[in-house]
């Protein structure tokens, strides 16, 4: 549901507003759309026309890509203080993904007219922006290569240390990744099986490098995940 309340102070820490002063930060976000979504919502859909671009205030989603087959492949989860959907929004094409929402979250959305007027007004948002692209596209490589060259059990070890890092919380056993991950979900994020990563997280399990349970997962030796996603 949209609303119109201002945003004020309290926003998330993002490289996106990097050296921005905190009354710029407040009214970039007061001159998009500030909506709320529940888990289960979609944000926006692979094929329609990509008319808004999203800042997350909180929550989570996951990028979904459906190739012809049906096949389904998590590309990247989006936190709070991401964006999604710049590229396609300045482009004006359609949106290449769908949007998930995987916990209940708060956006912000620009069109194009408003999010370009925006970095006209504000340099540093038009140079966060363009550090943002350039490192979603260094993470792409990064993982086409890893799924070019790279064992299945490494691929799903660098997919939850990425993960980690992106939503890891620290615990009295390890760090909790917070949000709930199914063992299908890690197969669609590193491109492989149910069936290798129900077999490879169970092997993980009985050496004591994590601990999961209810689509929860907590990485409880973290050095040995890097190790491993190393050397294999």
């Amino acid at each position: 549901m949209t609303t119109s309340t201002p945003i004020g102070g309290s926003f998330p820490q993002s490289e996106i507003v990097s050296g921005i002063p905190a009354e710029q930060i407040s009214d970039i976000l007061n001159r998009g759309a500030r909506k709320l979504y529940r888990a289960g919502d979609v944000l926006f859909r692979q094929g329609f026309p990509a008319d808004q671009c999203f800042f997350v205030l909180t929550g989570r989603m996951k990028l979904v890509k459906t190739h012809q087959q049906g096949k389904e492949t998590i590309l990247r989860y989006i936190g709070p203080g991401e964006l999604a959907a710049a590229v396609a929004v300045f482009k004006e094409t359609d949106y290449p993904v769908t949007a998930e929402i995987i916990e209940d979250s708060e956006v912000v959305g620009w069109n194009k007219n408003t999010i370009v007027a925006l970095m006209l007004q504000y340099p540093n948002l038009a140079v966060n922006m363009l550090k943002m692209a350039v490192d979603r596209l260094d993470e792409v490589q990064n993982r086409y290569m890893e799924i070019c060259s790279e064992q299945a059990g490494q691929r799903i070890a660098r997919a939850l240390l990425r993960i980690m890092k992106h939503a890891g919380k620290k615990t009295d056993t390890g760090i909790l990744i917070d949000f709930c991950l199914s063992r299908q979900d890690i197969a669609e994020y590193s491109g492989t099986t149910l069936y290798t990563v129900s077999r490879i997280l169970s092997t993980w399990e009985k050496k004591g490098w994590i601990q999961s349970g209810r689509e929860r997962i907590t990485i409880t030796n973290p050095h040995s995940l890097v190790v491993f996603s190393e050397n294999g």
